[in-house]
């Protein structure tokens, strides 16, 4: 073989060792640019990722099945937010009893109040229950309003073009991406919606107990009341006296369906259903929460839709 030959190829084995090292940094690369966007619920994680798709990287600080109101601040939840690019939290003080001591001891500006990797979920939107007067004797009651605004997919809708928004702002390059995708999670969700209106259209006016006062939002924009509860006061628990008149309630209403979440008392609620003929049924407003809507937003509000239809019975 001639020397020029023997360089040709030394220069094309080198050259091809650089493609080789570059491929193999690409990936890493790739993922150290997705945004990274950490979530205090589960709802706000899933409508991220329908917006975000494969350009971020989300987690949420509160597992779908625990209580929201009471999240253990353990160090590994800092260390997420010192990582983030952007932090989706309630804005209607749902976290006031664990969010603020984690802030307190994460070192990131990006995710501060004011910044614009920080994002309140509750913006834009029309709070329900906002107390007039507000006293430690009412329970658990916000001062912002009711904070389980997500139960309702036009809150869900307003949330995903906010996230739209700040995704392009943080993130200019993919912004046709991300306003592609909120399109097609708005189509998708209108479809949905009429189609949810139409089958608890039958049941309008209807009544459901709930273990906690988690669902006037999911209540109004179906048509349906749930205004009564196993728990005295939000976040007080039940207590003999109360449920006595619950169970009274139900009876001369023939109130037949109890909501319960996965974090309460499942056993005080099957009591009531078992005194009064009704059902208790395991709900959650996290996707993941419960078997059946670890798809996302969307299949947790038709799981929701689909457990009122198949229990509500005739009056």
């Amino acid at each position: 073989m001639n020397p020029s030959k023997r360089s040709f190829l030394r220069r094309a084995g080198h050259g091809m060792a650089l493609l080789a090292a570059a491929a193999a940094f690409a990936s890493p690369l790739v993922n150290a640019a997705k945004l990274k966007v950490v979530t205090t619920t589960a709802d706000f994680a899933a409508i991220a990722r329908d917006i975000g798709g494969d350009r971020i990287e989300v987690a949420s600080l509160a597992k779908p099945t625990e209580d929201s109101h009471f999240v253990d601040a353990k160090p590994s939840l800092i260390l997420k937010l010192n990582r983030a690019d952007v932090l989706i939290e309630g804005g209607a003080e749902l976290e006031i009893g664990w969010l603020p001591a984690l802030m307190d001891s994460t070192r990131n500006p990006r995710i501060h109040r004011g910044s614009p990797g920080n994002v309140l979920a509750n913006e834009g939107i029309a709070m329900l229950d906002v107390p007039a007067v507000l006293d430690r004797s009412m329970g658990g009651v916000h001062a912002m309003g009711n904070p389980h605004i997500m139960t309702d997919p036009v809150n869900a809708r307003i949330l995903a073009e906010h996230l739209a928004r700040v995704f392009s702002q943080l993130d200019a390059q993919s912004s046709e991406f991300y306003r592609a995708n909120f399109q097609r999670f708005s189509d998708e969700l209108d479809a949905k919606l009429a189609e949810w209106q139409q089958r608890l259209a039958p049941f309008k006016g209807r009544r459901i107990v709930a273990y906690h006062d988690s669902w006037p939002y999911f209540a109004r924009r179906f048509g349906l009341r749930i205004d009564l509860f196993l728990e005295p006061k939000p976040g007080i628990p039940p207590t003999p006296p109360h449920l006595a008149q619950v169970i009274q309630t139900m009876q001369q209403e023939k109130i037949n369906l109890i909501f319960v979440e996965p974090h309460l008392n499942w056993r005080t609620a099957e009591t009531v259903a078992r005194q009064t003929g009704a059902t208790a049924v395991l709900v959650s407003q996290f996707p993941g929460g419960v078997k059946g809507t670890e798809g996302g937003y969307i299949p947790l509000i038709e799981h929701l839709v689909d457990t009122v239809a198949k229990n509500l019975k005739a009056p």
